[in-house]
């Protein structure tokens, strides 16, 4: 019978080394009283050996009830040898008054061919309180209603003396500017004509001048230079002499011209000018450096020898005698 019993004891005790050697689980939460909006951290602690192998779980979110905050790394707090003390910790928020039971936190664990889920001993609770109002000793109100205050003058005295001082300056400005209209012969409605148009012959030189910088042909551009050149002498044709001379062909204004008094150098710049244009444009020409400088400066001494001259207006050598 002793000997019997030996036996099993001696069965017994892997089972029972097993058994102590499993991780060990445990749970509470930080603090288990709070105000209801109030943060609390829910803590597993597990202790277990150095090869063994355990995960925690994902917090189970109540909802509308407790949510999660932030899940925290987990942390060794004591490590002796083989032994290890491992900790999570939940941080959660609370938004129901009342007594919560958190449950019974399990963790998974592995150790060699063995896959388990362990739970902790106890469950957690939390209690959430709220906060009290005595009705009895505080009356509740409506909502005041706006006061209106009387007026008074000083709250815009500062906005009324700096408007007086800037409409005195503005008076003031445009008195100095009638008057330096005045002694000039001018008025106030002479600063908002638009400028007068150029005579024809100055419009026409500044455009020439305008074309010859910007190098076309020199760019091997000759059909836009030839038509902006035959452009500007049309444009000063139509506004001197009052030739419809845009909408003319190059032989329909040599025709009109015959009519006008012109020099004879001045016709013969004013064909070649044309007939160079034309070459240029429709028969895709490309003259020469040479050509190119002598139909600009038959173009621009052609304005110049056709301009009109305003004669001067007379004026008496002696002013009349005053009484």
């Amino acid at each position: 019978m002793i000997k019997r019993l030996f036996v099993l004891a001696l069965l017994a005790l892997p089972c029972a080394l097993g058994a102590q050697e499993r991780p060990l689980v445990r749970a509470h939460v930080e603090p288990d009283s709070i105000m209801i909006g109030d943060r609390f951290d829910f803590v597993i602690d597990v202790e277990k050996d150095l090869v063994q192998v355990v995960e925690f779980p994902e917090f189970d979110i109540r909802s509308g009830e407790i949510e999660l905050v932030e899940s925290c790394p987990v942390d060794t707090l004591e490590r002796d040898g083989r032994h290890l003390k491992l900790r999570k910790r939940y941080r959660l928020a609370a938004f129901e008054e009342g007594k919560f039971n958190l449950g019974v936190p399990k963790v998974l664990y592995a150790d060699k061919n063995i896959l388990d889920t362990l739970y902790s001993t106890d469950s957690v609770y939390l209690e959430v309180a709220t906060f009290q109002i005595d009705s009895t000793s505080q009356s509740i109100y409506d909502l005041k209603a706006p006061k209106s205050l009387p007026f008074r003058f000083r709250e815009i005295a500062g906005y009324v003396k700096w408007g007086i001082a800037i409409l005195v300056v503005l008076l003031a400005a445009g008195y100095a500017l009638l008057r330096w209209l005045d002694k000039r012969g001018k008025r106030l409605g002479d600063l908002f004509k638009p400028a007068p148009p150029l005579p024809p012959h100055v419009a026409a030189i500044r455009a020439l001048e305008a074309l010859h910088n910007q190098k076309l042909w020199q760019n091997n551009r000759h059909k836009q230079y030839y038509s902006g050149l035959s452009d500007i002498v049309r444009t000063y044709i139509a506004a001197r002499w009052k030739v419809g001379a845009m909408e003319m062909t190059s032989d329909e204004i040599i025709e009109a011209m015959r009519g006008e008094d012109l020099p004879d150098k001045a016709r013969m710049d004013l064909t070649a000018i044309l007939r160079d244009a034309d070459l240029a444009k429709f028969a895709k020409a490309m003259p020469d450096a040479e050509q190119n400088e002598n139909d600009y400066l038959r173009a621009y001494y052609f304005v110049e020898e056709t301009k009109l001259v305003e004669e001067p207006v007379p004026t008496d050598a002696k002013a009349p005698l005053q009484d």
